[in-house]
């Protein structure tokens, strides 16, 4: 097995960034620390020190609305360490990632360790339309290492050619225990009937993947005089923006009908697989995807899982997904087809990612030389994330992109 090292570089030279993955696991509890190692040139340093940062932000805006001085990035959470020279504060024991590339870039490699705060949100991009340019609005995480004076100086300016950036992801993966699915159903009874209409709807597991076909359990009992002419399943998601406002956004990203006719004193039962997509989702604007890497695929966002008492406002961007079951019912008479109802019933889905395969044995195994691991070095031209607007202090926002 060969492992995938990431590898910045910064424009001069000067510094190296390493980090040896960029999607970090959120368990609810705890998360990932965030490791990794920076080699530096300490000849081109003329006195200053190295810092390196950990920032989650959320972009809610366009840059072309900049127009009266106005940041449409906030950034939620930020950390600076000082890697080089050392400080006499105490750190975490190396990782043996860590510890492996260290033994690649020898004496001029420094170690650091970000503890992400369990309460931070997970990386959410929201989709651009077609036309749109740029980094899409949304959540997301970037390991910055630079060189500076000190971090305290508002009036210090950061050269962009002393700087090493890498976006990282904050992801939740599937739980290990899974409940029993949702059932939900809901009787109806129309004007001029005295009997009714039963809906029930129902999936076998509380949790699907990304990808996977999802069965959905339907059950039709039909005590009235009309006659159902189709069933409609759509899948909705909702987003819930939850930082700066109230907002809230459902977009259809799955909607299937069935033409099942169901008579009068009858029965239908019968399981509908559905699999929602993110490829038959590409024009919507909007829809919320799991935080995308550059160059790299991703997918549908996953449902938000948080803790008990966990305060959902610094969460950013909930997402959550529902299914709807839908009983078209006609009418009775001539105009029977232009007075038809509608029998629905919801229920919730959980969609997430599978839980991968656990690097932590290959980093502990004897095969920790770097020569067993692919290095992926960023082409400093095509990366338009280290293209940054030049500012006078890194604690001033900067403005976000084309969403």
């Amino acid at each position: 097995m060969m492992a995938k090292i990431y590898k910045k570089n910064s424009r001069n030279g000067s510094i190296a960034l390493y980090l040896g993955k960029r999607d970090f696991v959120d368990h609810v509890d705890s998360v990932d620390v965030v490791d990794g190692v920076i080699k530096i040139n300490t000849s081109d340093l003329s006195g200053r020190r190295v810092w390196v940062s950990l920032t989650c932000a959320f972009r809610y805006g366009r840059e072309d609305l900049d127009v009266i001085g106005l940041s449409f990035r906030k950034d939620i959470w930020v950390k600076h360490l000082q890697v080089y020279p050392a400080t006499s504060e105490p750190r975490p024991a190396n990782t043996p990632m860590q510890d492996a590339l260290l033994r690649k870039v020898g004496g001029d490699g420094h170690a650091f360790t970000f503890i992400v705060p369990a309460n931070l949100p997970c990386s959410v991009t929201l989709q651009p339309g077609p036309g749109d340019a740029g980094k899409a609005c949304g959540v997301d995480f970037e390991v910055k290492a630079y060189i500076a004076d000190d971090i305290e100086n508002p009036i210090e300016q950061v050269d962009k050619r002393d700087t090493a950036r890498l976006i990282i992801r904050k992801i939740q993966f599937a739980p290990y225990n899974l409940g029993a699915g949702p059932e939900a159903n809901i009787c109806k009874r129309f004007l001029m009937s005295e009997k009714t209409i039963q809906l029930e709807a129902s999936t076998e597991k509380e949790l699907y993947y990304h990808g996977d076909p999802i069965p959905v359990s339907v059950k039709i009992i039909n005590e009235s005089n009309k006659v159902v002419k189709k069933v409609k399943i759509t899948i909705e998601q909702t987003t819930d923006v939850v930082l700066y406002s109230a907002d809230k956004y459902t977009k259809v990203i799955l909607c299937e009908e069935y033409g099942e006719q169901v008579d009068p004193s009858s029965t239908h039962e019968k399981e509908y697989r559905v699999t929602p997509l993110l490829a038959n989702n590409k024009e919507k604007r909007g829809l919320a995807l799991d935080g995308k890497l550059k160059d790299e695929d991703t997918n549908l966002a996953s449902s938000t899982i948080i803790s008990s008492g966990m305060n959902k406002e610094i969460m950013g961007i909930l997402v959550s997904y529902t299914i709807k079951v839908t009983a078209v019912v006609s009418g009775a008479g001539l105009l029977g087809s232009l007075t038809s109802s509608e029998v629905t019933v919801e229920i919730p889905l959980v969609l997430m990612s599978p839980r991968p395969t656990d690097l932590t044995s290959h980093w502990n195994s004897r095969q920790n030389s770097l020569e067993y691991y692919q290095f992926e070095e960023t082409d400093m031209r095509r990366n338009t994330e280290t293209d940054f607007s030049r500012i006078k202090s890194r604690h001033k926002p900067s403005t976000c992109s084309t969403s």
